[in-house]
């Protein structure tokens, strides 16, 4: 069996390393992914888009990456899709027309019930396979749709998880993102809050992928840090973090580490996420307990209420036994981990 996958993200290739684990060996893959899971048409790696600005200069250079996927989808047997719905939604449909019969699976589905949803139409149409990771997630579908409620991959990737918080606060982690311009925003203030915590070891977590240059110069001078490339460790090791807005939110939250979600966007990113998509609340781990408590779970700073002195003042304040209860309380919601039930998606017909 071959498999053509797109999947532009880094936390998507993450995902995908999972389910390519539960797969045999004979199953081969090809198109766009990261080089450490084969020999990808192009390593997703060279596609790092920094907001919406750097999204546009790119769109003829997407086009034709489309044009050659749709025509290596004619030697696959199915077509496996991750996030990036701006690519993959516009690619399923051109795979679609020229292949009605070739099955179509989509995991990690765009968030269509938090904005656009005219693309839950569109994803019903193009796509015979859609691999839910929320479990709120189907009710905003038709009853006939062809999704399912797969689990969460980040249960299947994290391998630590804490059952009690500490008395006293000895770690603090600082993980400022991944994409350039969060780093580039984040670390001035993370440095000046680094500096008031003289009482604690403070944890920085860079990305694995990051060269020695690309370090030196996105986080400058680290004295004073404990650095490390192993996110999952730095959190659970720590007890308490401050993190910028994306997935390493809902590792925190899952993990059962306190934390401040921080998000510092371009001004026209942030008139877009504001104006536009309506988005009230950033963290995953948030969006879940407006389902469960109609409340939020942790605390979310985002573009001028991040400084050092709203940091600080939540740091202090913190409940954070209640917030290790209401992870407890959301890893039983998830349930269990999504990558074998996507495997054997693909596995079957």
């Amino acid at each position: 069996m071959k498999i053509l996958v797109s999947a532009l993200e880094h936390s998507a290739n993450i995902h995908l390393g999972e389910v390519i684990k539960r797969l045999p060996p004979s199953v081969e893959i090809d198109g766009i992914f990261s080089a450490e899971l084969g020999k990808p048409v192009i390593d997703m790696r060279s596609l790092a888009i920094m907001g919406i600005g750097d999204a546009i200069g790119k769109i003829p250079f997407f086009f034709k990456l489309a044009d050659q996927m749709v025509d290596l989808a004619k030697n696959c047997d199915k077509v496996l899709l991750m996030d990036s719905s701006g690519f993959n939604l516009p690619l399923a449909k051109k795979i679609k027309k020229r292949y009605p019969h070739k099955e179509i699976i989509y995991y990690i589905l765009p968030q269509a019930w938090a904005w656009r949803r005219s693309r839950i139409d569109k994803l019903v149409k193009y796509c015979d396979k859609l691999c839910s990771i929320l479990p709120f997630e189907k009710e905003y579908y038709p009853l006939n749709a062809p999704i399912e409620y797969v689990g969460h991959p980040l249960l299947d990737e994290l391998k630590y998880f804490k059952q009690e918080i500490s008395t006293d606060i000895k770690k603090v982690a600082f993980l400022p993102g991944s994409r350039k311009r969060e780093i580039l925003s984040l670390m001035p203030i993370f440095k000046e809050l680094k500096d008031k915590l003289t009482d604690v070891e403070s944890i920085l977590a860079i990305p694995p992928f990051f060269s020695k240059n690309d370090i030196d110069l996105l986080y400058g001078d680290t004295k004073g840090f404990t650095v490390t490339k192993d996110a999952h460790k730095a959190i659970y090791d720590s007890d308490f973090a401050f993190i910028c807005s994306g997935t390493a939110t809902l590792e925190a939250s899952l993990i059962g580490t306190p934390f401040i979600l921080t998000y510092i966007a371009s001004n026209f990113d942030y008139m877009i996420a504001k104006k536009v998509l309506h988005i009230d609340k950033i963290g995953l781990a948030n969006i879940f307990f407006s389902y469960l408590k109609n409340r939020d779970m942790h605390p979310e700073l985002i573009q001028e209420s991040v400084n050092t002195q709203n940091l600080l003042k939540l740091y202090n304040s913190y409940e954070r036994e209640k917030f290790l209860k209401d992870s407890k309380e959301l890893r039983n919601y998830l349930q269990h981990g999504s990558a074998k039930r996507v495997a054997d998606i693909i596995l079957h017909q």
